[in-house]
C-alpha cells in the first residue's frame, strides 16, 4: 500500500521544479552534444563515432582500458574549446540546463591548467572561467561558484600550485579545492600538503573517492585530506562504521547515479546504494558528473532515486535539502532555497 501510495504522490510533482543545488558537474563535461558538433566542425576537430552520435557512449571504466578510453574522450572534447568565447558559451548552456532541471545553486569543478596552453597560461584560463561563470550567473539567476580540481594523475607539486592560486582568487568566486581523475593511482595522502593550503585559505575540501575504489578511498579523503565533501563516495556502503562515521560528521557524499551505472560501478540503477546511505543519515547530493557522456542531467538523478529506489516526495525533498545545507551557498541563501523546496512539498 505505501509503494502504491508513494507512486501516486510521485506523479503529482515535477522533479524539474524542486529546487536543488548541484554540487557535482565537471566543467567539459558540461557541454551540449549539439554545441560539441559545433565547435569540433568549426576548429577541425575529428570526433570520434561516440561523440558524434548524440547518443551516451558505451563506456565501462572499471578496469584501466575503458577508464583510458573515457579519458580520452573527454580530452577530445576539451580540445574543442579554445577561446574566452567558447568557455562564456559553455558555462552559460551548462546553467541554462541547470536552471531548466531546478537547480539554484551550481559548483562547477574545474582543473584551469587542462584549459590554459590555449587561453594564455594558467591565470588567464582561471580567469576566464570566473568571468564565464559571473556573466551566466548574472544572465540566469543561476547562483555559481568554482571549485578547483588538481589532477591525482600528475605530480602533487602541481596540485599545491593550483591550491595557491585556488586561494587567490577565493573572494573572486573559487569555494573549494578537489582531486579528481582515477582514484585508483597514487595515494590521497601524497595532496595532503595541497589541500592543506587549500583549507588553510578557507576552501572546502573535496576530493574524490569511493568510486572507481571501495571504501578505504573514502577513508583516506577523511583522515588524509580532511574532507568536507566526498565526490562519489558511494562505495562508502559497504563499510558500515564508514556510513557511521560520515553521517555523525556531516560529510555529503555528491552520488551520481547515472554516471555510476555507465561507468560499470553498478550494474543497473537498483543498484546505486542510494537507500544504503539515506538511511544510515549520510547527507547526499546528487549530481550529473559530465553529462555530455553520460547522457543525464540533473532531474535524471532525482527521477532515478524516484523510479529506481521507491523515494516519496517527501524524501525527495529531503535530498534537495541536503544538497543545499552540503552547498558553500551562503546562509540566507540557504534558507531562502530551503523555503522553496517546503513549498514544492506542500503544493
Amino acid at each position: 500500500m505505501e509503494s502504491v501510495r508513494a507512486r501516486g504522490e510521485a506523479a503529482i510533482r515535477d522533479l524539474r521544479r524542486l529546487p536543488k543545488a548541484h554540487l557535482h558537474l565537471h566543467f567539459t563535461g558540461s557541454m551540449r552534444s549539439a554545441t560539441l558538433l559545433e565547435l569540433a566542425d568549426k576548429y577541425g576537430v575529428h570526433l570520434p563515432e561516440a561523440l558524434r552520435s548524440g547518443e551516451p557512449p558505451q563506456l565501462r571504466a572499471t578496469d584501466e582500458r575503458g577508464w583510458f578510453r573515457f579519458q580520452r574522450l573527454y580530452d577530445i572534447a576539451r580540445s574543442c574549446l579554445r577561446t574566452p568565447e567558447d568557455i562564456q558559451r559553455l558555462v552559460r548552456e551548462a546553467a541554462e540546463e541547470d536552471v531548466r532541471d531546478g537547480s539554484r545553486w551550481l559548483e562547477i569543478q574545474v582543473d584551469p591548467t587542462s584549459y590554459a596552453p590555449r587561453l594564455g597560461g594558467l591565470i588567464p584560463a582561471l580567469e576566464i572561467i570566473l568571468d564565464a561563470v559571473h556573466r551566466a550567473s548574472r544572465d540566469t539567476g543561476l547562483g555559481i561558484r568554482v571549485l578547483v580540481a588538481a589532477n591525482r594523475m600528475k605530480h602533487p607539486l602541481d596540485a599545491r600550485t593550483l591550491a595557491r592560486l585556488a586561494v587567490r582568487y577565493a573572494d573572486r568566486g573559487v569555494i573549494g579545492f578537489g582531486l579528481s581523475n582515477d582514484e585508483r593511482r597514487g595515494f590521497a595522502r601524497d595532496f595532503d600538503r595541497a589541500f592543506a593550503i587549500a583549507r588553510e585559505g578557507g576552501l572546502l575540501a573535496a576530493p574524490h573517492g569511493g568510486e572507481l575504489s571501495g571504501p578505504a578511498s573514502v577513508r583516506d579523503c577523511l583522515d588524509d585530506l580532511h574532507a568536507g565533501r566526498v565526490g562519489h563516495g558511494v562505495r562508502a556502503a559497504e563499510d558500515p562504521v564508514l556510513l557511521s562515521r560520515l553521517a555523525s560528521r556531516g560529510v555529503t557524499c555528491e552520488v551520481c547515479p547515472a554516471s555510476n551505472v555507465a561507468l560499470g560501478v553498478y550494474e543497473k540503477p537498483e543498484d546505486v546504494p542510494l537507500r544504503a546511505l539515506f538511511d544510515a543519515g549520510v547527507p547526499m547530493a546528487l549530481g550529473a558528473d559530465d553529462p555530455l557522456l553520460f547522457g543525464a542531467r540533473l532531474a535524471a538523478q532525482y527521477e532515478i532515486a524516484r523510479t529506481s529506489h521507491g523515494f516519496t516526495d517527501a524524501e525527495l525533498a529531503e535530498l534537495a535539502r541536503q544538497s543545499v545545507r552540503g552547498s558553500c551557498a551562503p546562509q540566507d541563501e540557504q534558507q531562502r532555497l530551503l523555503a522553496e523546496i517546503d513549498a514544492w512539498l506542500a503544493a
